[in-house]
């Protein structure tokens, strides 16, 4: 009886001796280990969470920045690529055809060298020495015919090239309107094209009414030219030596019957 309170009293001693060993890791343990304590607030962890975030944020905006202005250079490229909705070509092509048109029913010598040589060699050559009297009448009035015919010509072209000026000015003010209007680079150098082409057609009917007027005066001037020359061969045939005056018989009044 003795010796079992002995050893009840040595195991009570042990156990007292062991609690303090066995409470120490429930002590030292965290209050969040047990999901009821309460939250420690790090303020230097809270300022780098919102300087991270500031950044984060800041890109997005230039990401977004950036995205915008790829979409407007997009659109500018399209409007600088977009054709010009208007041409003018047709126009100028009809009255550059109809200026050429005048200048190739040009009358007798038109435009053409080997023409204009074989001219120069006939008709508005020397007077031939064996040529008879109407024969020499026809190439004059031949020459005048085709003097007259040359300044009716040279009219012609003026009167078309006026026609063409209404035409030319409406063409002028829809393209400075286009180029005004234009959205971008290629409309505006088009429409610069097309008024350098109107230039264009204008330099031509300039030259036209210079050509055909030139051609009238030099029809004129070459036909004073052989007139003179005949003028001179008419004369030598008047002052040939010949048989002379013949005196005869002249009955004034004739006699009755």
């Amino acid at each position: 009886m003795t010796t079992k309170r002995s050893r009840l009293r040595q195991l009570a001693a042990a156990l007292l001796l062991t609690t303090p060993l066995a409470l120490a890791p429930v002590l030292t343990t965290p209050a969040h280990a047990f999901g009821f304590g309460r939250i420690v607030y790090d303020p230097t962890n809270y300022a780098q969470n919102v300087l991270q975030a500031a950044r984060a944020l800041e890109q997005i905006n230039n990401q977004i920045t950036s995205l915008q202005n790829q979409a407007q250079m997009l659109i500018n490229q399209a409007r600088n690529l977009a054709s010009l909705p208007y041409s003018s070509l047709q126009q100028l092509q009809q009255s550059v055809a109809r200026t050429q048109a005048l200048l190739g029913e040009a009358q007798k010598i038109a435009y053409d060298v080997g023409e204009i040589d074989k001219a120069f060699e006939t008709t508005y050559g020397a007077a031939s020495m064996t040529a008879s009297d109407q024969a020499l009448i026809d190439g004059a009035k031949e020459r005048w015919q085709t003097t007259v015919g040359g300044l009716q010509d040279a009219m012609r072209v003026q009167a078309g090239v006026v026609g063409n000026i209404d035409t030319n000015r409406a063409q002028m003010s829809a393209l400075v309107g286009q180029s005004q209007g234009a959205t971008g680079a290629l409309q505006a150098t088009q429409a610069g094209n097309q008024l350098l082409a109107l230039q264009a057609q204008q330099i031509s009917d300039l030259t036209a009414v210079i050509a055909a007027q030139g051609r009238a005066q030099n029809l004129e001037a070459a036909q004073r030219t052989a007139a003179q020359e005949q003028g001179r061969e008419q004369r030598r045939r008047f002052l040939e030596p010949g048989t002379g005056y013949q005196p005869g018989n002249a009955q004034m009044f004739p006699s009755g019957g």
